[in-house]
């Protein structure tokens, strides 16, 4: 059993080494195109660390004082953590904008047209 995988494996790497050979196109992106979609796929991933670091601390504070206020009223545990899924939601709704404008600019890159012509 391990020979037929083995086989598989290897009749699959060498499929995939033949046909980027065959399908592969003359001309092609020019290396300013392939500098400039680095940088994006570089910025993007920056971008989107920095926004999951802001909202990761909004959110443990958000969660921090829902604790306090519950450990101080526990009567009013209620209304606390209604506010606090609302509040979370909020929060996490600004990670889910920086995500739609990173794939904005890897995939409908608005600047495109300057770089490649």
């Amino acid at each position: 059993m391990k020979k037929v995988f083995y086989s598989l494996g290897a009749s699959a790497f060498f499929v995939m080494i033949f046909a980027t050979m065959a399908f592969a196109q003359e001309g092609g992106a020019g290396p300013e195109a392939i500098q400039f979609f680095s940088w994006v796929a570089v910025a993007t991933g920056i971008g989107m660390g920095i926004a999951a670091v802001g909202t990761g601390i909004g959110q443990g504070h958000g969660v921090q004082g829902a604790c306090d206020g519950i450990a101080r009223n526990p009567e009013a545990s209620g209304k606390i953590l209604t506010a606090l899924i609302l509040g979370l939601a909020m929060i996490e709704s600004l990670a889910i904008y920086a995500l739609v404008i990173e794939l904005i600019l890897l995939y409908a890159n608005p600047f495109l047209q300057y770089i490649v012509g």
